[in-house]
Parts: C-alpha cells; structure tokens; sequence
C-alpha cells in the first residue's frame, strides 16, 4: 500500500509515505524479499506510544495484523500461550483471565499491541510483561528469516529491552511466548488496589476481580483517547539514589515512592509533575491532564511539537526543583 494514515492515540494526522501491513509471517518475509522495507522505516502497533512530530513520515510504516493465541505446551504449574503480535494486548489478558491462567491480570486495560509488550516491557500495578514472557518470535530484517529469542536474551529492564536499544530496526516480531500460572498469586501492594478491593468488600479476591479493580481504577485516573487524545503514562517513574530522596522526604511530606533495593528508590513522576504545579495546565494546544499528571493530552489540535514544548518545560521543572531528569516513556519520531 503506497502511502496512509498511521493511527496513533494521541489524535495526530500523521500520513506516512508507505505503509504495509501483514497478517502472516510469510507475507513479512515477502515484504523483505521484495525490498519494500525501505529505510526509514517504522513498525507500530497499536499507536498508544508513539508522539510524531510531523504530519508526514518520509518512510516505511510496517503493521502486524498477525491474530492468534495457541497452547504450545503445559505442566502441573504452567501454560504456555503462543499469541500473534497483532492482537490486542487487553484481549490477551482478559483471554487469559477467562482460562484461569495467570500472572498477567495486573496489566488489564493498557493500551497497545502483543508484539509491542515483548519491545516496551510494558507493566503497571507491580507487574511487566517480562514476569510471563516466556520466548519472542521474529523475523530479521537483513535476511527475512525466523527466530525465536528466549525472554532471557532479551535483557527487559523498566520499559526496556534489547529490542528497544542495540537490536532496534533489526526484528519485526510476529509471536510472543507468555508462561502463565495455573495457580493465582494476587499482587495487591501497588497503588491503591487492596483499598479499592477493600471499598468493594473484597478480602480474598479472584484474578477476575482484580482485573474488574485495575480496570476501574485506570478508567478513573486516565482520559479515553477516543476523546481526549493522549499515549497513557508519558514519563517513566524515575529511579533515584536513596540519598537523593532522603533529601527530597526531609523537604516534603509523605513522599510517595517504592523501594527497588538498598541504594535505589522509586519516586513517581506524577507526585514531581504534580508538585511542580503542572496538574490540569494547558500550554498552547497540549495539556496535562486534571485527574493523572503523568498524562498529556491533546486539548484540541494539538501538533507533535506543542507536546513536545509541553514535556520539555515539565522536564526543566522538575529538574530545577527536585534535581531529577525525567526520561519520557513515549517514543517521539
């Protein structure tokens, strides 16, 4: 397909020069073989966590519309689902609820595609897809062939992965492998999901109930971009050292933040964006949001740069006054 609107859920009319999708894995490795993966080129999912800078992208839009999940294997304690990097991340986990296969109900009702949560190592609520990613399949740009990468090879840190640092451009993944338990460990310490269990009655709770919980809450805190435009979290939760908050709780009360282990502290960018006074601002056409700072939103209108402007003077902000950077989750392009 010679040219096309690339959707993205920030409400960007972006239009890419070529844009291919494929709904098997031998229709990719024909896309190769043809040469139509022209350089530049980008692969997208879903759009939840992308931010274009311009209304035309002067390259290649790949997109998977590879469907599917499969068991490929069981034992007493585990299920291995295959599932195709073209469905939908939340029909995943809400698939997996349903069997009663778990650990992924913590990460009910983010937004994107399969393929993306073996890239962004997405997480929420105390999980991350790299917990029951078991193996990623994909096809190499160089030479169009087929490999399978053990979750191990892959390095998944917080919202990163090999797939977004040194093999970035060289895979196009096409299934991703989850190992999923067939015993239910609720994690309910992350956020506010044990008091809203308890506000419900609940003390023993399903994974059914959990996820109802977590979606509830998401629905609560974050914008629908079928109305406001927006790409969920903006910012990655900064990692700091233990003295540098130390320092920020000896000025501030309460300081909301998670231990990661002796010298590292977690602190969220949502409490730094909010203290900063940047809760419900508007700058130029972008926004924060009124209910959840660490979203920005498009009030109306809104281009690529005036979001841009509008992270960079939260950023400097931040930095000014608490002395950490802020490192946006989103990939601007």
């Amino acid at each position: 397909m010679i040219g096309g609107l690339v959707h993205n859920t920030f409400g960007l009319k972006v239009e890419a020069a070529r844009l291919l999708e494929y709904s098997t894995e031998e229709e990719l490795k024909g896309f190769i073989a043809d040469g139509k993966v022209k350089v530049p080129f980008l692969h997208v999912g879903g759009g939840s966590n992308l931010l274009f800078m311009h209304e035309r992208y002067e390259g290649t839009v790949l997109h998977s519309k590879i469907k599917g999940m499969q068991v490929t294997g069981e034992n007493d304690t585990e299920i291995f689902l295959r599932v195709g990097a073209g469905e939908v991340w939340d029909d995943f986990v809400a698939y997996c609820v349903q069997h009663n296969w778990y650990g992924a109900e913590n990460l009910s009702l983010i937004p994107g595609e399969v393929g993306a949560s073996a890239v962004q190592n997405i997480g929420a609520y105390g999980a991350e897809a790299a917990d029951v990613i078991h193996s990623v399949e994909a096809v190499q740009l160089s030479d169009g062939e087929k490999v399978e990468i053990p979750a191990a090879d892959c390095q998944y840190g917080y919202r990163q992965s090999r797939f977004k640092n040194e093999w970035k451009g060289q895979f196009f993944i096409t299934h991703v492998t989850y190992r999923l338990s067939t015993t239910f460990t609720p994690r309910l310490d992350y956020g506010n999901i044990r008091a809203e269990l308890e506000r419900q009655g609940i003390s023993h709770p399903t994974a059914h109930q959990v996820r109802e919980t977590i979606i509830g809450i998401r629905r609560q805190k974050l914008p629908d971009p079928a109305v406001e435009g927006n790409a969920g979290s903006f910012f990655m939760n900064p990692v700091v050292e233990r003295s540098l908050y130390d320092h920020i709780a000896r000025q501030y009360d309460n300081v909301p933040h998670y231990d990661v282990d002796d010298t590292h502290v977690k602190i969220p960018a949502a409490w730094l964006i909010d203290q900063c006074g940047w809760k419900g601002r508007t700058l130029g056409r972008a926004g924060v949001h009124d209910r959840q700072p660490l979203v920005l939103v498009n009030r109306g209108g809104a281009t690529g740069s005036d979001v841009v402007a509008l992270c960079e003077a939260i950023r400097h902000d931040v930095s000014e006054r608490f002395g950490i950077t802020l490192h946006p989750e989103v990939n601007i392009v």
